[in-house]
């Protein structure tokens, strides 16, 4: 008896299967992004939809595009990078930095914090904020990464749609916010400029979480909602990559959905805030 014939949808299935893998293997060739780690699900949403946008017939058709056009490889590099924030989003999170994690570290001399996958900066200058009304901020350092140029570049101009700002006046305050909002920034047209004050202890930079590695020794770092859209054998590297920037002590926050579990570096942090997913660097390792 011979095998019974694919069905269309098995073939189209595994058409794109295989065409998506070919479409990772082009951007990285060619431009040296490596999205081959990031869960293919949200890939595939993502390229599906830009594919629908161009019309295009299929990602067969993307990847010549990919790889002839320089301009539309930056558009679908906006499609795959994920760069969804606001500024104090998840207040919960921010009054827990601001009574909890920064007082515990407000003893040493220089605070160096990393804000990895940081997209636009809305959630770095929050930070600058918090440290700033702490009374930490000169003493400080922010290094700002993310993987897409565009969205630093924006990130550093520091302007951002005024009405946006005017709605996160409410997270700031439900964040245990110690003054007004509206002091942090100056209104222009239907822009807000943040306050030079908050700018000049940061430092944005491309960093990408999948191939580079680690950016320096680290008090604190933040990195919400980025390992999601990665693999299992990616959030792996990740977080090794983390436990050995921290100095010991350190701080590591994530999302709401990420978790250090079925990691090999799990071992090497204890649970503060478990519920928030805040958690420190063991002060000696042979504890582990």
């Amino acid at each position: 008896m011979t095998d019974s014939p694919a069905t269309p949808a098995m073939e189209t299935t595994e058409n794109e299967a295989i065409e998506l893998q070919l479409l990772l293997d082009a951007i990285l060739f060619k431009y040296g992004y490596d999205f081959r780690d990031y869960s293919r699900a949200s890939l595939k949403r993502r390229v599906l939809k830009r594919m629908k946008k161009d019309r295009l017939g299929n990602i067969s058709e993307m990847i010549h595009r990919v790889l002839n056009d320089a301009g539309f490889f930056d558009d679908l590099l906006g499609d795959l990078s994920i760069h969804v924030t606001e500024m104090f989003r998840d207040p919960e999170f921010f009054r827990a930095l601001r009574e909890q994690v920064l007082p515990s570290l407000a003893d040493r001399p220089f605070l160096k914090i990393w804000h990895a996958g940081c997209a636009t900066g809305e959630e770095v200058y929050s930070m600058a904020i918090l440290l700033h009304e702490a009374e930490l901020l000169e003493r400080a350092r922010i290094f700002a990464t993310d993987i897409n140029d565009a969205v630093i570049t924006r990130a550093r101009e520091g302007v951002f749609s005024l009405e946006r700002m005017r709605e996160s006046t409410a997270l700031y305050q439900r964040s245990g916010g110690l003054g007004s909002f509206g002091d942090y920034y100056t209104a222009r047209y239907d822009s807000a400029i943040l306050a030079p004050v908050l700018r000049r202890n940061i430092v944005f930079a491309v960093h990408n979480l999948a191939v580079d590695t680690s950016i320096g020794e680290m008090d604190l770092i933040v990195c919400r909602n980025v390992l999601i859209y990665f693999n299992r054998k990616l959030q792996g590297r990740v977080i090794s990559m983390f436990a050995g920037s921290l100095n010991e002590g350190g701080i590591l926050c994530l999302g709401a959905k990420e978790s250090l579990r079925f990691t090999e570096a799990a071992a090497l942090f204890e649970g503060g805030l478990d519920k928030l997913k805040v958690y420190r660097r063991r002060r000696d390792a042979s504890e582990v």
